[in-house]
């Protein structure tokens, strides 16, 4: 059996980004999540999000790919929750260890990013719509150092 600490980003939407997300329903969705997760041997450290989009900071085993991950914690949520719909595609960014504080804070405090407006923008793609070269991403806790491909 390998060692591999690989730990990922991951950020999607709800379909044209409606505001399905709501706190009555949040718990239940996150909880269910982390459960289908730990189904995978996937292990999520932070679990937050808004109105219409969620972020994990998570471990998968290399067994797995992130595109399996998604689509299983998408599709089990979505028939789960009738009424969440899930946008086509996801975001996904790998974390260094050294990062990984940082991404979790930055997950965790999700609301306060959006209702402050701080949150960041390359932090909360869901799409590859502009591909752009990223040389960091500044929190005001912390630094994350991001690679032209999107590197933690």
């Amino acid at each position: 059996m390998p060692f591999t600490r690989l730990f990922y980003h991951l950020v999607w939407s709800t379909k044209n980004r409606l505001p399905l997300i709501m706190p009555d329903i949040e718990t239940n969705l996150f909880t269910y999540l982390h459960r289908k997760a730990g189904e995978l041997e996937c292990r999520i450290l932070a679990i937050n999000g808004w109105q219409d989009h969620i972020h994990l900071v998570l471990e998968i085993p290399s067994k797995l790919s992130v595109a399996e991950v998604v689509k299983h914690l998408k599709g089990a949520s979505s028939h789960e929750f009738p009424d969440i719909y899930w946008q086509r595609g996801y975001g996904a960014l790998t974390v260094s260890e050294r990062n990984l504080e940082a991404a979790v804070a930055y997950v965790t405090r999700q609301k306060d990013h959006h209702a402050q407006q701080t949150a960041i923008s390359k932090l909360e793609r869901c799409d590859d719509a502009v591909n752009e070269k990223i040389t960091s991403v500044r929190d005001e806790a912390a630094v994350y150092v991001v690679d032209a491909a999107g590197f933690f």
